[in-house]
């Protein structure tokens, strides 16, 4: 009987939807985290009569046929991309953006990752760089001296030193977008990595057409809505144990089979 392997893909992908699910609300708290959805397609069909063939030497067209199915796979696990809410901290190294952009980040293996956690700090060298100590791209390096640090919409860095009135440009924050977000590459860490299907980065200055603005002393937080998933979570509960019992169902009905005399 077919109905087993088919409650047996139903249970395989209700058990990744769980999965997905709890790393989002494992994330609900994670700086710039973007919340996944896990997408189904069914199985290919059996057919036992197939729709629009002949059923007679006059001509006549089985209108509907009959079709039985496979059962369902995972298509896709979707990373949803809406933007965050802002939470003010009064960090100076602390940035959002606003709108559309990843920051780039140089890694030790000189690849360059992106991130939406602004989360920044400084180096020894006063080099600003994220928690794990990656720079941020273009490199930016804040004087030892400096008295201040303002980062303004556009990601200008202008800092104050003693003695000087007016304020010092030391860097300019870039950010990259790219043709389909959703093709980016998570790696841990709240980096992402380009691939083929992300498309080449474009990068760009904030609040230029096509780019976000960036908000000092400000951090993105996670979009996952945990109302919405605790929904979730439950509907892709009973699917579970609605399949599992398709399962138990087809094991009494074989049992039944097997004891006739």
């Amino acid at each position: 009987m077919r109905s087993l392997a088919i409650g047996a893909t139903g249970m395989i992908a209700q058990q990744v939807n769980v999965e997905t699910i709890s790393n989002n609300i494992a994330n609900a708290t994670t700086t710039g985290f973007k919340k996944q959805r896990a997408e189904f397609q069914d199985l290919l069909y059996q057919n036992f009569r197939r729709i629009g063939s002949t059923s007679s030497d006059a001509g006549t067209i089985v209108p509907t046929g009959v079709q039985v199915g496979a059962g369902v796979r995972v298509a896709a696990v979707a990373r949803m991309m809406e933007q965050g809410n802002l939470n003010i901290t009064e960090n100076k190294l602390d940035v959002a953006i606003n709108g559309s952009g990843y920051f780039q980040v140089l890694l030790p293996s000189g690849d360059t990752a992106y991130t939406r956690a602004g989360n920044f700090k400084l180096s020894p060298e006063g080099v600003i760089v994220t928690a794990d100590g990656y720079q941020v791209q273009p490199a930016i390096t804040v004087p030892a001296q400096a008295t201040d640090i303002a980062i303004n919409p556009s990601g200008e860095v202008l800092v104050k030193l003693d003695g000087q009135v007016e304020p010092q440009n030391v860097g300019q924050i870039q950010l990259a977008t790219f043709p389909n977000t959703g093709g980016l590459e998570a790696v841990g860490d709240n980096l992402f990595m380009q691939t083929p299907s992300s498309g080449e980065a474009v990068a760009g200055n904030p609040g230029a057409p096509g780019f976000g603005r960036v908000v000092q002393g400000a951090l993105e937080t996670s979009n996952v809505n945990i109302v919405q998933e605790i929904t979730t979570l439950i509907t892709a509960q009973r699917a579970y144990e609605m399949n599992s019992k398709i399962i138990k169902t087809t094991d009494e009905m074989m049992q039944q089979a097997s004891q006739m005399r």
